[in-house]
């Protein structure tokens, strides 16, 4: 680094919806940011430099996303940005980074199958989440799976997900509804639910219209064990609404405020002492937290370097871990994604939380086992079940 540069802060944009109708959720993942961010400097800063935040609201609108990329790539020069929970706003905004050649964190569950250089991905995929929650709730209550999922690629995707791994386990899918996001009433869909009797139901559902099922089918005396990949671990529905609503649930998430560990604990209390007013502490916040632990270890092993190529380098080295709120994490090189230990979080009538199973350092196998290698091309593509990198 030059002096001049050396003085200068880095900078990190930060888009998250703290408004519409994924607030909810992901305000906590700007106070996550800011919460690193804040001790980071206090620790003296990323190679000497301070951490500058430059955040907007992206009001859970995907055009936004477009428009404000566009503008902290370019006009605020961010160094690098955090960006996103829908899976539809990464991929309107995904090309923009393409194009201006940045670096973007995702630090949300999702559906999986991004392999893009430009993309740094720190929540769950498909691997960590189904293949250890459809087997195991199978086991426990039967094969016969009805989904429900939300009408966009998050949904579609997932969805298929599951619908593959109950026919590789015997199983069988006896019905799905994909849920546009507006709705908010499910009447028809449980009475679709209660025809066919399935052992138990998925749920992928997303935002706070969609989140109205839960009360609506605990009102309809619908009484079925319900798994997901997404409720309670992002959206804490379990402390949103009423018991017995969440009663029954099954989720797998690699982190929720519940998880009675040292540094789960610590990670918690903290931040409830510098954010009070903090409804609930999820699994994106605990994400939101540790990227900025691993974009400050990837920059100082760099040089002090912000260059994405050099920051690609170091990932490269397979060894770009942190010891954060769940256990060790790690990024893999190829895919860019990152290793979780795997909780599954069962919701009771009382909606208190125990964890019947845990699955420790599940890698994110399924991108690289198939074809996607980062450390020797760069698709910038979203691949699903049906359609793997090796086709």
């Amino acid at each position: 680094m030059t002096s001049a540069l050396a003085n200068e802060p880095i900078r990190i944009g930060v888009l998250e919806d703290q408004s519409g109708n994924f607030a909810a959720v992901t305000q906590v993942k700007v106070n996550a940011i800011e919460l690193a961010a804040e001790e980071i400097n206090a620790a003296g800063g990323i190679a000497g430099r301070e951490v500058e935040l430059v955040i907007y609201d992206t009001q859970s609108d995907d055009r936004r996303y477009q428009e404000l990329m566009r503008r902290v790539l370019q006009r605020d020069q961010v160094d690098t940005v955090f960006a996103g929970f829908a899976s539809s706003s990464r991929e309107a905004y995904r090309p923009i980074v393409n194009q201006f050649d940045g670096l973007a964190f995702y630090n949300n569950q999702y559906e999986g199958g991004v392999c893009d250089a430009n993309m740094i991905v720190t929540g769950a995929v498909p691997e960590q989440q189904f293949s250890t929650l459809i087997p195991w709730m199978m086991e426990e209550y039967g094969p016969n799976v009805y989904t429900i999922a939300a009408d966009y690629n998050f949904g579609q995707i997932s969805a298929e997900w599951v619908r593959q791994i109950v026919e590789e386990e015997g199983g069988e899918i006896v019905g799905e509804d994909f849920i546009p996001l507006g709705v908010s009433q499910f009447s028809q869909t449980i009475q679709n639910i209660q025809g066919e009797a399935p052992d138990f139901v998925v749920t992928l559902l997303v935002g706070s219209n969609q989140a109205s099922y839960y009360e609506q089918a605990a009102s309809a005396n619908l009484g079925l064990p319900m798994a997901s990949s997404v409720n309670v671990g992002q959206g804490y529905e379990h402390k949103r609404f009423a018991p017995p609503s969440l009663a029954n649930m099954f989720v797998t998430t690699n982190f929720i405020e519940e998880v009675d560990a040292p540094e789960a604990n610590e990670f918690v209390e903290k931040f409830y002492e510098r954010f009070p007013d903090t409804p609930y502490v999820n699994q994106e916040a605990a994400n939101s937290y540790i990227a900025m632990y691993l974009y400050k270890q990837m920059v100082e092993r760099a040089d002090g370097s912000t260059d994405k190529e050099g920051l690609r380098a170091v990932i490269a080295e397979g060894d770009v871990c942190f010891d954060g709120p769940s256990g060790t994490v790690c990024l893999d090189p190829k895919s860019q994604h990152m290793s979780h230990n795997i909780f599954l979080a069962k919701v009771d009538e009382n909606h208190e939380i125990s964890f019947p199973e845990t699955w420790e350092n599940i890698e994110p196998y399924w991108l690289g086992d198939n074809g996607c290698d980062l450390t020797q091309n760069d698709p910038s593509a979203q691949y699903t079940p049906s359609s793997p990198p090796n086709e």
